[in-house]
């Protein structure tokens, strides 16, 4: 199983860092000790850390703000006024709670950029985690980011380590309104590389 330590960011992280604004105000979900949160702070986001343990979360206070929370057993600590308080990305990398994931689209702002990428079913036979609870069903993230504009999706495996994963790149549209763009005008693009 893939550890939070490791230095290294996700490269679905950095394959995708180019569609965050200038200053994003980011919410890594189990952020472990902060990999994302470190190197995303260096390119100028703002970034806010929430895990369960205290441990991890020394490390990842380095890097942005941070909140110590059970999210699986108590309630959801990112309110105002009752209302998911709003993010300009919302990333999480090797972590499942399914519960959960109805908060994490209200946490996006319009616009805003959903990056996840987790263990998918498969995983099992190359190694942990290997409960179904903790492995994402074929094209399960496509089902529960119907309502955002998926950018880039992929299911399949992935060596050194092995491992069977699932990842999304997702952007919640803008509300519609009566002034919005008019037929005919361009639709936003979203890069699908820098290079």
């Amino acid at each position: 199983m893939l550890q939070h330590h490791l230095a290294e960011p996700s490269g679905w992280v950095q394959r995708w860092q180019h569609l965050m604004p200038a200053g994003a105000r980011v919410l890594d979900v189990a952020c472990g000790s902060g990999r994302h949160m470190q190197w995303l702070a260096k390119r100028g986001c703002l970034c806010t850390g929430i895990d369960r343990s205290a441990e991890a979360l020394e490390t990842a206070r380095q890097h942005g703000s941070t909140l110590q929370a059970d999210i699986e057993g108590g309630p959801w600590p990112l309110l105002d006024n009752g209302v998911p308080r709003h993010f300009d990305v919302v990333l999480v990398t090797n972590y499942l709670w399914r519960p959960l994931f109805p908060l994490l689209l209200q946490s996006l702002a319009p616009g805003g950029l959903l990056l996840y990428e987790t263990f998918a079913v498969g995983n099992e036979t190359v190694g942990k985690p290997a409960r179904p609870d903790f492995l994402l069903r074929t094209g399960e993230l496509l089902q529960l980011c119907q309502g955002l504009r998926i950018v880039a999706f992929e299911d399949g495996f992935l060596p050194n380590p092995e491992r069977f994963v699932q990842r999304i790149a997702a952007i919640q549209p803008p509300p519609a309104t009566a002034t919005s763009s008019p037929a005919g005008s361009q639709p936003t693009r979203y890069p699908l590389s820098l290079k």
